[in-house]
């Protein structure tokens, strides 16, 4: 996967990344503004780029950005380059395709039907292998983003309507996805038909929106109104009278929901409610099960901010033993704070964290994460705790061990790169990491913190494949041995 890992975010690569979050109103007359704050909501899902598509009944405008949505889209000069009633929002981060402008979505494409935005949360594991077969007829990409396919195969389609012609588009696609598209009078909503990827409708003044997340309603006062079902097209249409039409299509054949358990353990916001469950209960939970499965004789659990805190404060509840803020994180590291070179790599997380030493000093301490990817950060967390005084640091994981790297829209290291095929055991783990216990959240503990029951193995409820390398859908770019991941693409600035 092509990828850019900011310093501020990510010193080694040991951190998940989310690709996207999108965001998308009809028939409202602050469209834009509404479209911004959505993002601004949304902004943990993508850090490196946003973009606003909208129309005025007239013209398309769009404004693509490198960077954070409040670096950009909170001067009034911008929005007002973003008239109209109707728009589409997305925040980025790159899984597949560079950290270029060109890739910024949402993209847009002028054709037969009329001109129409696109933006897209998630990955087509088919996404190349189409590509290639419509270069080799004589498509001309502009992008290297897989979302571009999406608008060839549109323009390419035999069907009638707009609404015909993305939908037979969408059907060509494998993998996890959710998506918006705008037309001149229409905002569509799709999800992958078995859920990989949330998607939620809302409405505000009556008018209705999309969004990766719940907190993205929450914060323009929206009320939500259910999830998109997996494999559902929902069309709305702005009518000539301005009434809107709601026309929702499900798959002839439906399959059940398997939404990503990793939504649940680190990607969505706290406060998010994703398939129907809070997000904040379950990562609580997920502490709970932990503290059962993993006890030990402690004087402090100390959450790894900010992923761990929920699950830190069910270990200590569930455990009796004291929560305490032991890792001050600083929240003000700029992005481009300082050039990542080998003398300011030695200085590890501290940048990014601080030990509260009256807290750790002398004391056994919980250290409670919510996942370890390479284990570099670990290391580095358990020589500063160390550091700081503390007697013994054991390491408490609230997720299994990630075995397998994913391919729906998170960008995971290869498999050889993750801690757990370093190391043929946990002792061994462990002990690279400094640490004086090293235990995980097991499989059924993750399934029933989320969903109240086990795993069920011969139909697993969720998509968990970068845990037990149950991949639920075809992996065909991956198996095609004529595609290559590295995608030619003309060096630019913009």
């Amino acid at each position: 996967m092509n990828h850019s890992v900011s310093f501020e975010d990510d010193i080694d690569g040991d951190t998940l990344h989310e690709e996207c979050g999108v965001f998308g109103i009809l028939g409202h007359p602050d469209a834009a503004t509404l479209t911004a704050l959505g993002l601004h909501a949304l902004q943990h899902r993508g850090q490196e780029a946003a973009g606003i598509v909208c129309f005025d009944g007239q013209r398309f405008h769009s404004e693509r950005r490198m960077g954070l949505v409040g670096d950009h889209y909170t001067d009034p000069a911008t929005l007002a380059r973003l008239p109209g009633d109707r728009s589409i929002g997305h925040v980025r981060y790159s899984t597949t395709g560079e950290t270029i402008l060109r890739n910024v979505q949402p993209l847009f494409a002028e054709l037969e039907v009329g001109g129409i935005a696109i933006a897209h949360n998630g990955n087509f594991t088919n996404g190349l292998t189409m590509r290639r077969q419509l270069i080799a007829d004589g498509a001309i990409c502009q992008s290297t983003s897989d979302t571009e396919v999406v608008l060839h195969l549109i323009a390419r389609s035999k069907q009638a309507s707009s609404s015909d012609r993305f939908i037979d588009a969408i059907r060509q696609m494998e993998g996890g996805y959710s998506m918006l598209a705008m037309t001149r009078t229409k905002l569509i909503a799709a999800r992958d038909p078995i859920g990989i990827r949330p998607l939620v409708m809302g409405e505000l003044d009556g008018k209705p929106i999309f969004c990766s997340e719940t907190c993205a309603l929450d914060i323009i006062g929206a009320k939500y109104v259910r999830d998109v079902e997996n494999g559902e097209v929902i069309i709305c249409e702005i009518q000539p009278d301005g009434s809107i039409t709601i026309d929702a299509r499900k798959p002839e054949v439906s399959r059940p929901e398997r939404l990503c358990l990793f939504e649940y353990v680190y990607f969505a916001r706290p406060d998010s409610v994703v398939g129907g469950r809070n997000v904040y209960v379950a990562r609580k939970n997920m502490g709970i099960n932990l503290a059962q499965e993993a006890p030990v004789a402690a004087d402090v659990v100390v959450p790894v901010p900010d992923g761990g805190t929920p699950a830190a404060i069910g270990y200590a509840q569930a455990s009796g033993i004291p929560f305490e803020l032991g890792i001050i994180r600083n929240h003000y590291v700029g992005r481009t704070f300082i050039e990542p070179t080998q003398q300011i790599r030695a200085f590890g997380v501290k940048l990014k964290h601080s030990a509260n030493r009256a807290i750790i000093e002398g004391k056994r301490v919980v250290l409670v994460d919510d996942s370890i990817v390479r284990g570099t950060t670990s290391v580095k967390i358990v020589q500063m705790i160390r550091d700081a005084g503390a007697s013994e640091v054991h390491i408490r994981v609230a997720s299994p061990m990630i075995f397998h790297p994913d391919f729906y829209g998170i960008d995971t290291p290869d498999a050889d790169k993750l801690l757990a095929n370093q190391y043929n055991s946990l002792k061994a783990m462990c002990d690279y990491i400094g640490a004086d216990s090293l235990e995980f959240l097991s499989i059924d503990g993750l399934y029933r913190a989320v969903g109240g029951e086990p795993r069920n193995n011969a139909q697993p409820q969720f998509t968990d494949h970068y845990f037990t390398g149950d991949y639920p859908t075809r992996l065909l770019d991956k198996e095609s041995t004529s595609n290559v991941r590295k995608l030619s693409v003309l060096a630019s600035n913009g």
